[in-house]
């Protein structure tokens, strides 16, 4: 793989950003590693972090590079503030940057595919929420999403008491009381069952996790639904330790035409 640490600017956010990207190098002397490289592009997985991380976080607390070299398959990991990833009430336009300008600025900049069929995202915590929330909204776009230990029900996140983080949360949506109904994940959900394409959907949450309960409000609310859906728990706190077993296989998980 070929690690690169990419600075651009984003119009959408008036700013300089980072991103990380993995992508496959077709290599025949590296030890240890395993090579996927050679294709003149490549299916994308947009890799979100949580609330208080940033782009670099997949690099430091996992052996991410090491896992996507087993697949023909470059990993974004752009950094997506304390945003929700929403076009916020009270700052940056994060949706739009994340849904419509970064995929852009990335088949651009990168050999990967434009193909709804090549886009994936996953993320955890608010990163989850952020992914699952990419393909419940943008199901044209995005073929398969999964989010693990996700703010799954954002009201009900967002109400709690969260001391310090308390005013925080009004710069998101402006108000509490009523979650606008394209940030509702239930609501998204209902939406795209009900439209012709829908994306593929993985949900993992820890039975120790802080957002368990909201977790399993949301498991129960799309096994309702019309969704090629899975969904694990295994014992598990709100930690590395359970992300980074979780994104392998959601690695496996994912439908590549190839692996």
């Amino acid at each position: 793989m070929a690690f690169i640490q990419c600075s651009f600017h984003s119009d959408v956010l008036g700013k300089a950003c980072s991103m990380n990207v993995l992508l496959p190098q077709k290599v025949t002397t590296q030890i240890g590693m395993a090579s996927s490289g050679g294709r003149p592009e490549y299916p994308v997985l947009y890799l979100l972090h949580g609330l208080s991380d940033d782009h670099s976080i997949w690099m430091r607390r996992t052996s991410i590079e090491r896992y996507a070299a087993n697949y023909p398959l470059a990993v974004v990991m752009p950094d997506g503030g304390r945003s929700f990833y929403t076009d916020m009430a009270q700052g940056p336009r994060y949706w739009t940057f994340l849904s419509e300008e970064l995929p852009e600025i990335v088949a651009a900049l990168f050999p990967v595919s434009r193909r709804r069929e090549d886009t994936f995202a996953a993320g955890l915590s608010m990163g989850g929420y952020g992914a699952l929330k990419l393909g419940l909204r943008r199901p044209d776009r995005f073929a398969a999403v999964a989010g693990m230990s996700s703010v799954a029900d954002i009201g009900a996140f967002l109400n709690r008491d969260m001391g310090e983080e308390n005013g925080e949360r009004l710069r998101y949506f402006g108000r509490l009381d009523n979650i606008p109904a394209d940030e509702d994940l239930f609501l998204l959900a209902e939406k795209a069952a009900a439209g012709l394409v829908r994306p593929k959907l993985f949900q993992c949450c820890g039975t120790e996790d802080v957002l368990y309960k909201d977790n399993l409000r949301l498991r129960d609310h799309l096994s309702k639904l019309d969704f090629d859906y899975v969904y694990h728990e295994a014992p598990g706190l709100h930690c590395w330790e359970f992300w980074d077993f979780w994104i392998r296989e959601i690695l496996k998980w994912l439908p590549l035409e190839d692996k």
